[in-house]
């Protein structure tokens, strides 16, 4: 019996300002709950006028809630916005606290802030502002993560940001709001990324645009990692701890590849797996411990499965499927923990011979590389404007097939791209079907295909000239 892959564009939605996150509330009451954050550089004369420009980041932060009530409706419904400083990222607290979600984000102008999910009146939703606090002067704050990623008790909870200073902070959550607890100098450039351990909230791990990924234990004096790994060729970007496997952890870099680890032996990492474009974000799947969804800049948005790599069988982990239809760079991404009804949607595209799992090739629109903080960029194409592939071959291996008694899955995803403002909904599903296609291989469905991307070793120079002054 073979296996088919697809996935399915629910809704597009147009945020106006470039959009960089997204974010589904894990707290089980308002799982239909969806957020996402803009960052637009705006550049205004300055006040003497004389050619030069100076910068402002501006942001808004969406609020939307997902209904499903029918084919005919568009299930995503903008109940509230919010204008501020342009959001590098956000996250949810993974419990409610005093019965409320919390969102947190952080800004451009180096500021945490907290804000909490009321209810509104006839069964809508709002968010208000709980609390802020600020990292320190001429900084943004570029990452931020909770310590309670294993749904424990919100008791002691604490959030980790990182910042443009290279500064990793610590801060604790209390009923007054945030309070500062530590911060250090933790990279050379630009701490793009900092999250917990899971399993252990004294453990954080931090990754910067100096290449180095570090750990820190908050039981001993921060001012020395726990280790140091140049494994990472260029700025390493996001980390992701696994929720479900003890140990296991995730990173990506601009260098294009998806890293797992196994925390108790970090000389090396478990596993490898080449993406072809920076990847920006990495995000476990809520119930399944062998998916992570990869946010990959220029090479669209991934479905890995690496239980193969979890398991210690090496190899590169295989992509399920891949969401192409973003016409930009790909940021934000987050799986939603609601439960979808209905079989999935039908698709004129469908074969009607259909079965199994194809690969397709796609062009890209023009486009360049460019950070969240829009400080530097570098051109993708030659001098004659043409795009410049590396090669065309196929990204990774066929993925496993499941076992014939292995349940369907599907899942609900919202991804968002910067330069076209786009948030879209979809659905992945992966199920058995009684027919399959001869010669059906490849890692996923109808609309999906595996890119490569030209070589961006230019924008990898690693230089204090990457912020804007």
């Amino acid at each position: 019996m073979a296996w088919r892959s697809r996935t399915r564009s629910l809704q597009v939605f147009d945020t106006e300002l470039s959009a960089d996150a997204v974010e589904w509330c894990p707290v089980p009451q308002w799982d239909n709950v969806l957020v996402c954050g803009t960052y637009q550089l705006q550049k205004t004369p300055d006040e003497a006028g004389v050619g030069s420009a100076s910068p402002s980041r501006v942001g808004r932060v969406y609020l939307f809630q997902f209904r499903q009530e029918g084919a005919l409706c568009p299930p995503l419904t903008e109940v509230q916005r919010i204008d501020t400083p342009a959001i590098l990222d956000m996250k949810w607290c993974h419990v409610p606290v005093s019965g409320l979600p919390l969102l947190g984000t952080a800004t451009a102008t180096g500021e945490l802030k907290l804000y909490r999910l009321i209810d509104a009146q006839e069964g809508s939703c709002a968010l208000e502002v709980l609390s802020s606090l600020e990292l320190g002067p001429d900084r943004l704050a570029l990452s931020l993560d909770w310590s309670t990623g294993r749904g424990d008790s919100s008791s002691g909870m604490r959030v980790v940001s990182s910042d443009s200073a290279g500064c990793v902070n610590v801060l604790s959550v209390g009923e007054a709001g945030l309070a500062a607890v530590s911060q250090w100098k933790a990279h050379d450039f630009e701490a793009w990324i900092s999250a917990f351990s899971y399993w252990d909230t004294q453990l954080l791990y931090s990754g910067g645009d100096d290449c180095k990924l570090k750990g820190w234990d908050l039981r001993i004096r921060p001012s020395s990692p726990t280790f140091t790994s140049k494994r990472h060729t260029m700025g390493v970007c996001s980390i992701h701890s696994n929720p479900h496997r003890e140990h296991i952890l995730a990173t990506g870099s601009y260098d294009e590849q998806v890293l797992l680890w196994d925390g108790r032996s970090l000389r090396q990492p478990l596993n490898e797996s080449p993406l072809g474009g920076g990847v920006w974000r990495l995000k476990w799947h809520p119930t399944q411990e062998h998916l992570l969804l990869a946010a990959c800049m220029h090479n669209d948005f991934h479905i890995l499965h690496c239980q193969q790599a979890l398991d210690g069988d090496g190899g590169a982990c295989p992509v399920v499927a891949s969401y192409i239809l973003h016409n930009s760079l790909a940021y934000g991404a987050d799986w939603s923990r609601l439960a979808l009804g209905g079989p999935p949607p039908s698709s004129p595209r469908e074969k009607a011979e259909g079965g199994g799992a194809r690969t397709e090739v796609g062009g890209h629109l023009r486009i360049q590389y460019e950070s969240p903080t829009a400080s530097f960029d570098t051109s993708l194409e030659d001098e004659e404007g043409r795009y410049i592939p590396e090669n065309s071959a196929p990204l990774v291996a066929p993925p496993p097939t499941p076992a014939k008694d292995a349940p369907s899955l599907s899942c609900l995803l919202a991804t968002c791209s910067f330069y076209d403002h786009m948030l879209h909904v979809w659905r992945w599903d992966w199920s058995p079907e009684e027919t399959s296609a001869a010669g059906a291989q490849g890692g996923a469905g109808d609309r999906e295909k595996v890119g490569t991307i030209a070589n961006k070793a230019e924008r990898e120079e690693k230089s204090a000239a990457h912020l804007v002054q």
